[in-house]
């Protein structure tokens, strides 16, 4: 996220309301696409798994849509972006939508509300994420239950840690010093990845990324392997609609990246280039390293991979370059092609590749800033390819795996909970029969006689096309 103006829309009197306008539509918009990518992954998702759970997936995701909406409003955005008196931890619960009543020094004009709209897609599709961890196999009921104390306990915090640049000093204009440290900002009031330790995290490769595939590892190991883990055939049973996914979240991401400069302004017009090039890097890499592997071209390797180029460029997309951006998306798609297959040698079950994609991915991302960082771009800190130091590395790492270990943790605690209370997971028929007839009472494809011509009939189906290891 853009310093300047974080939470603060309207902050500088000096802008007018022309200016005001435009950058509160650029925000609106960005906004809308980044909601476009929850069905986009819902589509990418659905696709990967096999058909018997493709309305399964689906659900969880759309199911995020609602969750999220309600608690953001009741209490998230608060525990989020409010004033911080926790050291860093979270904010408090003075901004209370329900009552009409916010906080002045936080949102002073209906132009926050745009803000607050951003922030709320972030919020939906880093739970939604972590659905792809677990297919086939995690009873709904359970699945909600734990949305809803994820997403208060462990989003809602690290988002402060990493979005929250505090309230801004009367009359000033957030900057950011030259430690990478938020500048004209309150001191104590915002979140201390952001405001006192200074890691560079542009759009959420830590908040979303590394968050929800963390998340997602435990919940998997939990949760425990499908039945048929590698023995069976698991083959994503409709290709073009895992591609229709990938095309919406493509598309939508650059809502999420370019829209995090708050303002449309060259920083966001960099932070797009940013994003296209870096996912086209990612898709050739992942691509190589398929060929090489493998003797194929796949077109689900062509999915995967565009979409680790987006994970890994979404924390780097405001602080390198055009040709730093090919760097981090040729890197990232050449190692989560090759972190994919982890699950098979290591023995967990992440179904659609979540910690192989995002945890792995975002964790590319926020360590090469790093090396990759440039002045040009961001204004203060060189990476150690520009001819800076090795400190602007330690913080990006210290950032990445104090946001890994605690929602690894913690959503450990909370699946061991609720598996001990309400169970986790479906019963072994239920598995076999599919997960959508079980759960939902529905099939995403109607089986139904079809003439073949006179005196016989054929079953439709939709066949399988290749196999996911």
């Amino acid at each position: 996220m853009s310093p300047h103006t974080i939470g603060y829309l309207a902050a500088d009197p000096t802008a007018g309301d022309a200016i005001t306008n435009a950058n509160t539509a650029w925000i609106l918009a960005s906004s809308a696409l980044v909601l476009l990518m929850t069905p986009g992954l819902a589509f990418f998702y659905g696709g990967m798994t096999r058909a018997k759970s493709t309305l399964n997936m689906i659900m969880m995701s759309f199911s995020a849509i609602g969750i999220v909406s309600v608690l953001w409003v009741i209490y998230g955005y608060s525990v989020a972006f409010a004033p911080d008196k926790t050291h860093g931890l979270f904010g408090n619960l003075t901004i209370r939508f329900l009552h009409n009543e916010t906080q002045a020094s936080i949102t002073n004009s209906l132009y926050d509300y745009a803000f607050i709209a951003f922030q709320l897609m972030f919020a939906i599709i880093t739970l939604a994420l972590i659905s792809g961890a677990v297919a086939d196999r995690l009873k709904f009921s359970a699945w909600i239950v734990f949305s809803v104390i994820w997403i208060s306990v462990i989003y809602f915090p690290v988002a402060h840690w990493v979005f929250a640049f505090g309230v801004p000093l009367s009359g000033a204009k957030g900057e950011v010093a030259a430690n990478g440290a938020a500048s004209g900002f309150v001191q104590g009031t915002g979140g201390w990845i952001v405001q006192k330790l200074g890691a560079l995290d542009f759009a959420g490769g830590t908040a979303v990324h590394i968050n929800a595939g963390a998340a997602g590892l435990a919940l998997c190991l939990v949760l425990g392997i499908r039945k048929g883990f590698r023995k069976e055939a698991m083959r994503p049973h409709n290709l073009p609609l895992v591609m229709i996914g990938t095309g919406m979240l493509w598309f939508g991401w650059f809502g999420f990246n370019a829209g995090s400069a708050l303002v449309a302004n060259g920083l966001a017009g960099i932070a797009f280039v940013n994003t296209q090039v870096a996912t086209a890097a990612a898709l050739c890499g992942w691509l190589i390293v398929e060929r090489l592997r493998d003797g194929h071209f796949t077109t689900l390797g062509a999915a995967s991979g565009a979409v680790a180029g987006l994970v890994a460029i979404t924390p780097a997309c405001g602080s390198v370059s055009p040709s730093g951006a090919i760097a981090v998306g040729g890197i990232a798609g050449m190692i989560c092609a090759m972190a994919v297959g982890i699950k098979n040698k290591l023995g967990f079950d992440d179904s659609l590749d979540v910690v192989g994609v995002h945890l792995v991915g975002g964790l590319v991302g926020t360590l090469l800033i790093g090396f990759l960082a440039t002045k040009a771009t961001n204004g203060f800190v060189d990476g150690i390819f520009y001819g800076g130091d090795a400190s602007q590395l330690g913080k990006q790492a210290v950032a990445a795996f104090a946001v890994m270990g605690y929602s690894f943790f913690g959503t450990l605690i909370i699946a061991l909970l609720i598996k001990y209370t309400i169970g986790l997971r479906i019963s072994e028929e239920a598995e076999i029969v599919g997960i959508d007839q079980a759960e939902h009472a529905e099939t995403a494809y109607e089986f139904t006689p079809v003439s073949a011509g006179a005196g016989h009939t054929t079953v439709a189906s939709a066949a399988p096309q290749r196999v996911v290891t």
